[in-house]
């Protein structure tokens, strides 16, 4: 097997590649079988999906005992039905519309699912199909009549709306229906679903030892809760779409969420007391894996990503995946109060994610399919997977493993998933909200009037700025000009340097001059009215002169600056300069 610096945090305690175990998560689990503290490996093996389906128990790397299956399984979870001793766990295995319930090994009980209601456009086709078969003579044309009207009937309406015999009907040559009527018109018609995942629902207590109900999702988008003992149905609820997958929390008698994936690449979430779904996740792509870690749902979707959302459907995060994803497991270790995902990759990796934070990598020899976290054995932290080519890995973490929370991956840095704490609503912050709701009128036209004001004000100004040349750049198009200034020293002498330069593409600028406005009584300047040579567009002409303070008091003025052409009494540009303390003078 491949590995790298990141399964030093495992053991490889077994790995068997011809072990041809075709599975899937939902099709394995861990569980103690004989309630001696030692947990088994439960598989509901595929076989080659027509044949050789079978129940398999391993205890440590052998096989332990195996049982037929009579059709491909769905889901196989492990449950305590009852309070008696010794408190052993009974295995249910969804297969078609049949759940199977194995009590220390052996066949236990049989659950069939309700039938549904048969179509009574169907009934009266197939009435009329059996009229005409019991006929003396039938002819030709009725024969192809009776084809026709089951045809129309399926255009009528959906495929789900039939019955077996009607889809095996449809699927026959002209000349074969007359022998399938006669076959079958003396038996019922019958609607049967078939189930598509299962789970377990804590009775009324949330102890690990706590007797559980089984909750199955069927192709008939109902979502069925049944009692542990009798098998009764407890509770009906249903979905817009087939459910595929599904995790479920909380208590029967007290309160529960079921989350299901449906078909339709929508979840959606059912409370107690509430025959439809009470939140509705929308996502881009379709689901491929569902767990829950914590009070979040983490999603794998097909589009390559994986997501975490509330248990409100609130999207929290997005990671995106280098491969797509295969199976989805839950890492739990209580004693260590540590909680990960374990997301089975395309590429032969299983990444494990804390959040959206990648924090280990796994390399394996083949594509996963199914992955168990769990205690098997005596051992807490053994990792169970199989592959795509029937093999069987074993790992155990061991107990100085350490995962750091710090993302491996590339990307930004933690600091951004950390969501703010924000406070809670004060009695002021809600008092503002109701006067806001009750004035939305008076305070929108107040907010509407103060706004045109500011911008009438920012207008005038704009205007008087342009009329006075208090601009750092020319409005005018024949002498474009920018300028900046420049104070160096600490005083009584200052350098007053101007960075001038002309902004036009080619055309350059003469007969300029500037001059300088300022409070005689606080500065002298060696001059202050020089000319400008001659601008060259794009360069940058700085032009000192130095300036003293005549005053010892501390105090400072501004200096005007501007730029004059030759001819025109309006400046070009002008510029206020806030000339600093003299701290020489402060000094003496």
């Amino acid at each position: 097997m491949k590995e790298n610096s990141e399964t030093s945090k495992w053991l490889d305690a077994h790995y068997d590649p011809v072990a041809n175990l075709y599975t899937f998560s939902s099709c394995i689990a861990l569980a103690d079988l004989h309630g001696d503290g030692e947990n088994k490996l439960v598989v509901g093996d595929l076989g080659t999906g027509s044949c050789n389906m079978k129940l398999k128990v391993y205890r440590g790397t052998g096989l332990m005992s195996e049982n037929t299956l009579l059709d491909l399984p769905t889901g196989l979870v492990s449950f305590l039905m009852d309070q008696h001793e010794p408190r052993t766990p009974a295995i249910a295995v969804a297969s078609g519309p049949f759940i199977y319930v194995y009590k220390n090994l052996r066949p236990y009980f049989k659950f069939t699912l309700p039938p549904l209601e048969v179509n009574a456009l169907e009934q009266d086709v197939w009435n009329q199909a059996r009229e005409v078969s019991g006929a003396a003579k039938i002819s030709a044309n009725k024969k192809q009549k009776i084809y026709i009207i089951s045809l129309y009937t399926v255009r009528a309406t959906t495929f789900e709306m039939f019955s077996i015999f009607d889809l095996l009907f449809l699927m026959l040559d002209p000349q074969d229906t007359e022998a399938f009527v006669n076959l079958h018109k003396a038996q019922p018609i019958r609607r049967q679903t078939v189930i598509t995942c299962i789970g377990t629902l804590k009775k009324n207590m949330a102890d690990e030892d706590a007797v559980s109900c089984l909750v199955i999702g069927t192709e008939s988008k109902d979502v069925y809760i049944l009692d542990p003992e009798a098998f009764t149905i407890l509770s009906k609820m249903s979905v817009p779409s087939a459910p595929t997958q599904m995790d479920v929390t909380g208590q029967f008698d007290v309160e529960f969420r079921i989350t299901v994936a449906c078909r339709n690449g929508n979840i959606y979430i059912l409370r107690r007391d509430s025959p439809k779904p009470k939140y509705c996740i929308e996502l881009s792509s379709h689901p491929v894996g569902l767990v829950r870690m914590g009070k979040s749902v983490v999603v794998g979707c097909a589009q390559e990503t994986l997501q975490g959302f509330t248990q409100k459907g609130k999207k929290l995060w997005t990671a995106c995946l280098p491969a797509p994803v295969t199976t989805m497991g839950v890492m739990d270790l209580p004693t260590r109060g540590f909680q990960a995902v374990l997301v089975g990759l395309a590429n032969c990796e299983v990444h494990l994610y804390r959040d959206k934070n990648l924090i280990s990598t796994i390399k394996t020899p083949d594509v996963v399919t199914s992955i168990c976290f769990g205690r098997y054995g005596r051992e807490d932290g053994t990792l169970i997977m199989t592959t795509k080519g029937g093999g069987l890995i074993v790992k155990i973490l061991k107990r100085t493993a350490v995962f750091d929370d710090r993302d491996s991956a590339p990307g930004p840095p933690l600091a951004q998933s950390i969501r703010l704490n924000i406070p809670k609503k004060t009695k002021l912050y809600v008092d503002q909200t109701m006067r806001e709701r009750e004035n939305a009128v008076a305070m929108h036209r107040a907010f509407q009037m103060d706004l045109s004001r500011l911008r009438l004000a920012a207008a005038r100004a704009y205007v008087k700025a342009l009329e006075s040349s208090l601009t750092p750049m020319s409005s005018s198009l024949s002498e474009p000009l920018k300028m900046n200034a420049v104070v160096q020293g600490l005083g009584p002498s200052f350098k007053l340097t101007l960075n001038i330069q002309n902004t036009a593409a080619c055309r350059p600028v003469m007969h300029l001059a500037i001059s300088f406005l300022y409070d005689e009584s606080l500065y002298s300047m060696r001059t202050a009215f020089f000319k400008i040579p001659l601008l060259v567009p794009g360069l940058n002409y700085p032009i000192d002169t130095f300036v003293e303070c005549l005053s010892d008091k501390g105090i400072s003025d501004i200096i005007k600056v501007f730029v004059l052409r030759e001819g025109k009494s309006a400046p070009l540009l002008t510029a206020h300069i806030n000339m600093p303390v003299s701290e020489g003078l402060a000094l003496n």
